[in-house]
């Protein structure tokens, strides 16, 4: 199974991590974000996939492709954000942190907004 490569990866990062910073701090950083990076390609064709079934299952329901591509930059931007943020995390820039996820949260109410109008104008079209 995939999960096990991947835990299997991050263990063993996390403890090439604690045995380097021992000696050279600065590239326990480093290891971490080539250990997320590997991470990500690992999981890149899983996601392929994913956008695949969802535009099969929009074709059929007819829904607006442009809503289901915005959820998912919208959950794409919650991903990357987060990665970042725990990324300064880890190197102890908790102020950083903050504001990446702050901008990742204002990306997201803009990109947000269509879809928002879509059902508002919906709920209004509804009401007698």
């Amino acid at each position: 199974m995939e999960i096990f490569k991947i835990v299997g990866l991050g263990i063993t990062a996390t403890i090439l991590s604690v045995i380097i910073k021992q000696y050279k701090p600065e590239y326990g950083i480093h290891i971490s974000i080539a250990t997320g990076v590997i991470i990500f390609l690992l999981i890149v064709g899983k996601l392929a996939s994913i956008l695949k079934v969802m535009e099969q299952l929009t074709n059929k329901m007819e829904i607006d492709l442009i809503y289901v591509k915005s959820i998912f930059k919208i959950i794409g931007i919650a991903y990357i954000s987060e990665f970042g943020a725990q990324v300064c995390r880890d190197s102890g820039e908790e102020s950083i942190a903050l504001k990446i996820e702050f901008a990742g949260k204002i990306l997201i109410m803009v990109l947000a907004l269509p879809i928002l109008l879509s059902v508002l104008n919906l709920i209004v079209k509804l009401i007698p």
